[in-house]
């Protein structure tokens, strides 16, 4: 795969029942809104896929995920086309909390924004030991709603004020794993592709339909989320129009 496309890629790939999901896009893996809906389909694919039994979820280069495309987000000058842009990762995380099949998150680089959602919509997360993270949506006048539930519920509301409220300060991938974020830490790339694969063999050999309604469990009491992150992307799209949002947004262009 190269990172090279201009519109980013969508990889998947099989192999003894495990699917390997590789997304990239040459603006430090950021998601405009055609690869998210690509993302969703792939996902929504997957939980349908009989064949398959465990999910990786990757990205390619240093950097895991930006989150949502800047360049898009500069576009935005009416509601709608904000909230169905903000909708774009609630997509992605309703189908992940859907998908029957363990989804693991490998975590090769730092994740800002959308990008810390994806991780924390993963069921099991492994990290390269400099994948740091950051939420910097308040800084331009909006704010992570959309991601709050998912991010939320992987390490609590406490750690996500911090995050939320400091825009521009990385926590390390050490206080992600003290915050439950990632199970493990590895410290090169090979551990971390090695230590991830051996995990995601362990866990097709089980019974994948245990596994199923283990994930149920895993997700009980987000039964609401496909009304309430729409509700947030809503949020998201009246706040983009903002006058503070549209200087700030001028601002990080210059």
């Amino acid at each position: 795969m190269s990172a090279e496309n201009p519109n980013g890629l969508i990889e998947i790939q099989i192999d003894n029942t495990i699917a390997t999901v590789t997304f990239s896009h040459p603006a430090s893996n950021s998601f405009p809104s055609d690869l998210l809906q690509k993302l969703t389909e792939e996902l929504n694919a997957l939980n349908n896929n009989d064949s398959v039994n465990v999910v990786i979820l990757q990205s390619t280069g240093k950097t895991f995920c930006a989150g949502a495309s800047f360049e898009e987000l500069l576009s935005i000058n009416d509601f709608e086309t904000g909230k169905n842009f903000f909708s774009g990762f609630a997509n992605v995380i309703n189908a992940m909390r859907k998908c029957s099949k363990i989804i693991i998150g490998k975590i090769q680089g730092k994740a800002v924004g959308g990008g810390v959602g994806l991780a924390s919509a993963c069921d099991f997360a492994f990290a390269y030991q400099d994948a740091s993270i950051k939420l910097s949506e308040i800084a331009i006048g909006i704010g992570p709603f959309v991601i709050e539930p998912a991010v939320s519920r992987k390490i609590g509301k406490t750690a996500m004020t911090q995050l939320t409220l400091q825009p521009y300060h990385w926590q390390t991938a050490d206080w992600a794993v003290e915050k439950g974020l990632y199970a493990d830490l590895f410290d090169s790339y090979g551990e971390l592709d090695e230590n991830t694969l051996a995990f995601a063999k362990k866990l097709a050999g089980y019974n994948p339909e245990a596994l199923a309604e283990m994930k149920k469990v895993f997700w009980e009491g987000t039964e609401n989320w496909d009304e309430l992150l729409y509700q947030r992307a809503a949020i998201s799209g009246r706040l983009v129009l903002s006058d503070f949002t549209k200087n700030a947004l001028s601002e990080f262009k210059k």
